[in-house]
């Protein structure tokens, strides 16, 4: 927050360390109408400020203005998006959604009892002014977020946007980013299953962190966060609280940064994974032995949040002794505890007959816990400091009842003839060679190359139940030791796309996702989003935004997945200039038995490389485009998601029957990227032949795609047929080349040479990168 929000703070609240000044106590407040508040530099409007001083019936204490002041944020009211965020919750009824939008995250029945939760977030704006701390608690709020639904967490992705790859910002950010999303997870023991790492000039000044977390648990042991039943305890347990992120969310996440870049530390956070692992243990064995009717974690808005969100969803009250709350500075005021967003804190509502309990527990895994409050009869929320009151509101007006505001929204003036500038008439290559150059250029660019050299800082396979992980097109985890049931995840965002067309652009991303999804022979069943834009007082912004959420809702219902959450990013902007709309999607599915999932390389030579899906030429935003022409323009790939579900269940008829080896799916470099990477994956070349246009055939970014390799191939296309999926005959595994007939023949080990040097010439080389990863710890027997 910024230098002069603090002092407006600490002028008018004093903490027990500091000398004493004038405490502001709602008595005080109402006596003293006139008093000026800092509520701009807390990043409320005036009319906001006036909002809240007719709620009450006086001005704000200055304990309470903190309160609303981050409640009231966009990054937790939502009062842009909300408008628009309303068409998920329109979608058809799911029997798979337990629990839907509105709780820490949604949950959704994925047989045999069990149940699973899933969410992505992101901390963007922390991770650009302190990249390894901003990422790696970026890890530790959605690990919370999952822990809190009663949930073990199982396993985390990420999806990581930069600015240009040679940029020297990108050299300072993306290297702390990756440690700290690698060095948080790995000390929880969660395996990292896979993601994205991409690069474009749009997000200089503005990575884009989205971390996702999934855990499993049974149907009963879902838990919610509300507080009921009066004299029922609140519990503060975890780490004590600190100066470190306040006002995080009201001034760092809501709102651009200027040119002159980071300078906003304060509102940083700062992680413990080592407490964070203590936490999660305690709250299982909670969970386990009943002694919480609700529970909430304290992440953006710390206190303020938690106290407000549990007694709003309950059915009473809360009054909060916040002299209670263990401290790591006593110098702090009133105000800096309840907007304090230290890590690693949880907020538990306990049955006066079960704190003993509760307490044992947290001592038993060496978890500082305090009883500061209870629940209370009536519809406020109350707050006392040495025994005076500071705060007396009603908890809906801050958690849930904020602002929603309806914003201009205005067509891009620059869209018409940027669609128009079509990428198909950009220059080709004219020979075999230049076509040769072009394939390199892509597989070997910053979005195409090997990534391992951030994969290999991260644990995927940590707790053995890793079936598959990045490389492969999604993350795949046993669940269950004895049936093999497992989940498989995909993360997957195009700003490109989206920056010619949200609606088409959103749609993309959640046909890429399932597709993922698919090709590992899972049957995709929900939905997961984190919506990164620029600033909602841009109308092009919040047009594009608007038409983003309408295309993906869309989507979800042709497909018949539910949303079950997710969040909005805003603001990712420098000055006037916003990064590429960015929808980032996640899409979860079920395998019944998880040795029958397909990984994506080449295994064995002598097999049928099959192409199932049409091809069309269809350039526009595509990585050919973007590498060789340095272009985006034209529109986007068609949509046909009857057809992605179509290729959907033939993938898992044919994973199911044993009859395909690998399948790798069609995205961002088309087939040209495909190709190569299955061939590198496991060092197995292919002799190829395209009998049509090779350059559209290599490069074309036409949806609802898949390569697959088969020792039958009679029955695959037997089965296709069935499904209404074309297929194209393409050639035969083998050979330490990726040949083309007539056209190019790449050794594969210079072809790797390429494709694994970009990054570590970037930013240096690990020891141990290899360049490969390896197939999994689940045995296939």
């Amino acid at each position: 927050m910024s230098e002069s929000a603090t002092a407006g703070l600490s002028d008018l609240d004093t903490g027990p360390g500091r000398l004493q000044h004038r405490l502001d106590t709602v008595d005080l407040a109402a006596r003293t109408p006139d008093d000026e508040q800092p509520y701009a530099e807390l990043g409320l409007k005036a009319d906001e400020y006036a909002r809240i001083k007719d709620i009450l019936g006086r001005r704000p204490t200055t304990a309470e203005l903190a309160m609303y002041s981050v409640m009231w944020s966009e990054h937790c009211s939502y009062k842009s998006s909300k408008v628009h965020l309303r068409r998920f919750g329109d979608l058809p009824e799911s029997d798979a959604l337990l629990v839907g939008i509105g709780e820490n995250a949604g949950v959704v029945d994925v047989g045999d009892g069990y149940a699973v939760t899933f969410k992505v977030e992101s901390h963007n704006h922390p991770s650009y002014v302190e990249p390894y701390q901003g990422a790696a608690t970026g890890v530790g709020g959605i690990v919370r977020d999952i822990l809190t639904m009663g949930a073990r967490p199982v396993a985390v992705m990420d999806s990581l946007r930069f600015g240009r790859a040679d940029a020297a910002d990108t050299a300072r950010v993306l290297p702390g980013v990756v440690a700290g999303v690698g060095g948080y997870g790995n000390c929880l023991g969660l395996p990292n299953i896979g993601g994205e790492v991409l690069f474009d000039d749009c997000y200089a000044g503005n990575p884009l962190v989205n971390a996702l977390c999934v855990g499993v648990m049974k149907h009963e042991d879902v838990r919610l966060a509300k507080a009921e039943g009066v004299g029922n305890k609140v519990i503060l347990f975890g780490a004590r609280t600190g100066g470190d992120g306040i006002g995080g969310v009201s001034v760092l996440a809501s709102e651009t940064f200027d040119a002159e870049g980071p300078a906003k530390r304060p509102s940083v956070q700062v992680g413990d994974p080592f407490t964070e692992k203590l936490l999660i243990e305690a709250c299982l064995e909670i969970f386990a032995q009943d002694l919480v009717t609700g529970i909430q974690d304290l992440g953006g808005a710390g206190l303020s949040c938690a106290t407000s969100e549990l007694a709003s969803a309950g059915t009473g009250g809360m009054h909060v002794d916040l002299d209670a709350v263990p401290l790591r500075d006593t110098t702090l005021t009133p105000a800096e505890i309840l907007m304090s967003e230290s890590q690693e804190r949880m907020c538990a509502i306990v049955e006066p007959s079960k704190v003993d309990a509760f307490l044992a527990v947290c001592a038993k895994w060496d978890v500082l816990a305090t009883v500061i409050g209870e629940v209370t009869d009536g519809d406020r929320l109350t707050v006392d400091w040495h025994g005076e009151r500071i705060v007396d509101v009603p908890p809906r007006t801050v958690a849930h009842e904020g602002p929603v505001y309806e914003r201009p929204m205005r067509r891009p003036a620059d869209l018409d003839a940027l669609q128009a500038d079509d990428a198909a008439r950009l220059p080709r290559p004219a020979t075999a060679a230049e076509l040769e150059a072009h394939w390199l250029a892509v597989v070997s660019s910053p979005d195409g190359a090997d990534k391992t050299w951030v994969t290999e800082q991260y644990d995927r396979y940590v707790r053995g139940n890793t079936v598959l992980a990045q490389p492969d097109d999604a993350g795949v985890v046993r669940i269950d030791e004895e049936s093999h049931r497992g989940i498989a995840l995909s993360l997957d965002g195009n700003g490109r796309y989206a920056r010619l067309d949200p609606y088409t652009g959103a749609r993309l991303n959640l046909a890429e996702a399932y597709r993922n999804v698919a090709v590992s022979g899972a049957k995709p069943l929900a939905v997961t989003n984190c919506l990164n834009f620029g600033s909602p007082e841009n109308p092009e912004v919040m047009w594009q935004f608007a038409e983003a959420v309408r295309g993906l809702a869309d989507g979800c219902r042709e497909l018949g997945l539910p949303v079950t959450g997710g969040n909005v990013s805003l603001y990712n902007q420098t000055g006037d200039v916003a990064i590429n709309p960015t929808p980032v999607i996640g899409v979860l599915g079920v395998h019944e038995d998880v040795r029958t999932r397909v990984s994506s390389g080449w295994r064995a030579a002598g097999e049928t490389v099959l192409l199932l899906g049409e091809t069309r030429p269809e350039f526009g935003g595509s990585a050919w485009a973007s590498v060789v022409h340095g272009h985006l323009g034209g529109r986007p790939p068609a949509v046909d998601l009857a057809a992605e579900k179509a290729l959907g269940e033939l993938l898992a008829a044919l994973a199911r029957e044993g009859l395909i080896g690998s399948a790798h799916d069609l995205a961002d470099g088309g087939l040209a990227q495909a190709l190569a990477e299955s061939a590198l994956r496991h060092g197995v070349g292919a002799r190829l032949e395209l009998r049509e246009d090779p350059f559209t055939a290599l490069f074309s970014e036409s949806t609802a795609r898949v390569v697959v390799t088969t020792t039958d191939p009679g029955g695959v296309k037997t089965t296709a047929r069935w499904a209404g999926v074309p297929v194209t005959e393409l050639g035969t595994t083998g050979g330490d080349a990726l040949a083309v007939e007539g056209l190019a023949a790449l050794p594969l080990d210079e072809l790797r040479a390429t494709w694994s040097a970009t990054l570590p010439a970037l930013f240096g080389a690990p020891e141990d990168a290899v360049g490969t990863v390896p197939a999994g710890t689940v045995p296939t027997s």
